[in-house]
């Protein structure tokens, strides 16, 4: 089981079609917290297919979703149904 596991696993079970999430709630859905850089860098947050140097994408991709409207201000991020699930 990789580390975002249980994000992909949130997600999987989500029915909405938007899921809006804090910061805050993805590190208490890991039981975790999240680097450094997913509160300040809004690359950290790519789409970035499997290969790439994001590995942690592949976990909302695998379960069919990709961000949007990443607000890091707001410490907010959206998920999305629109990726090809793995």
């Amino acid at each position: 089981m990789g580390r975002y596991e249980t994000l992909r696993e949130h997600l999987d079970a989500s029915t909405e079609p938007v899921l809006r999430l804090s910061i805050a709630r993805i590190e208490r859905i890991l039981g975790d917290v999240l680097p450094p850089s997913a509160r300040k860098h809004q690359a950290w947050w790519a789409n970035e297919a499997p290969g790439g140097t994001h590995s942690h994408a592949r976990f909302w991709l695998d379960a069919g979703y990709r961000t949007q409207n990443l607000d890091l201000k707001a410490q907010t991020v959206e998920f999305i149904p629109g990726a090809a699930k793995g």
